[in-house]
């Protein structure tokens, strides 16, 4: 039976020191994919020997990845449980792997930002301003030292938790925990996609349709002439109960959308760039697509 391969200690700081740079080398493609399959570089070659299987394992690892730089530790450390076991024998596939990363990832990356830019870095560099504006060096010190070390140290604390925890997961592989990982995981992937769609997603057509005529009594009939105080009263009476201004109501094609489905144009908009993109169609093409087709229809006057 051949000696079970796990990570030392030293293997996961190697990860862990990597994982500084995780932004180092971002992209619109596949946003932090190149940092992190850098990061795991170190595990990689020590969880496999041969070549075939360090490339194997370093291109699923350069699929897509996005999150808060910082809650991406515990992430990492699941990964690296997984991989450990994966190398020793244990059934995971790439798709079991890569769906507890996407998972992650979306529920994490809305922690980081209030926990980090909003609170400790602002903290910190207000005690550090107050101090650096009576001249005293202590201030940038202060911050500087300061934030790098809870930085770090929560990297470090985060990716170890994540380590243990995805051991536990993958000491019962016959009960089907990972599997309802993976599982809970798509189906979580997938609700903050549709919660992201509506509020990132947004277009909005400026064509014009024939106008609605109104029937009497909708709109405001103003008498021809002069008008006495009392006939003023009662059109201001009529505009503010919303009886309209004009006997042919304006419509435009965005209002008809959105009295349809709210969003509707968005999420068809999503659903074809995830289409392309199960036809293999590089996100790169697509982005430029949307640029040139955006600017068409700006210049047309349709958006």
């Amino acid at each position: 039976m051949a000696e079970k391969i796990q990570l030392s200690k030293s293997d996961r700081q190697k990860v862990w020191w990597r994982s500084q740079f995780l932004q180092g080398s971002w992209n619109y493609e596949r946003m932090q994919n190149l940092g992190w399959a850098y990061s795991l570089i170190p595990a990689i070659k020590k969880l496999y020997t041969k070549k075939e299987d360090q490339a194997a394992a370093l291109e699923r690892h350069l699929e897509f990845f996005n999150t808060h730089p910082y809650v991406a530790a515990p992430i990492m450390g699941v990964t690296l449980a997984l991989e450990e076991e994966r190398a020793n024998g244990t059934e995971i596939d790439d798709a079991a792997i890569q769906g507890v990363k996407i998972g992650m990832m979306g529920p994490l990356a809305g922690i980081g930002d209030p926990v980090f830019w909003f609170t400790v870095r602002p903290i910190l560099g207000a005690l550090g301003a107050s101090l650096a504006a009576t001249g005293n060096i202590v201030g940038p010190l202060l911050f500087f030292f300061g934030w790098n070390a809870i930085r770090m140290s929560f990297l470090w604390y985060t990716q170890e938790f994540g380590y243990k925890a995805g051991s536990e997961i993958t000491k019962d592989m016959s009960g089907g925990i990972l599997k309802d990982i993976t599982k809970g995981a798509s189906i979580l992937g997938m609700f903050i996609l549709a919660v992201l769609v509506q509020r990132w997603v947004s277009i909005n057509f400026t064509i014009n349709l024939p106008g609605k005529q109104l029937s009497e009594g909708a709109y405001i009939n103003f008498p021809e002439g002069a008008v006495t105080g009392g006939e003023l009263k009662g059109i201001l009476g009529q505009a503010l109960s919303g009886m309209s201004l004009d006997s042919v109501q304006p419509q435009t094609l965005q209002g008809q959308l959105n009295s349809l489905i709210p969003g509707l144009m968005g999420l068809l908009l999503t659903f074809l760039c995830m289409w392309l993109l199960k036809k293999k169609v590089s996100p790169i093409t697509i982005i430029l697509a949307l640029f040139a087709v955006g600017i068409a229809a700006r210049f047309f006057g349709i958006m």
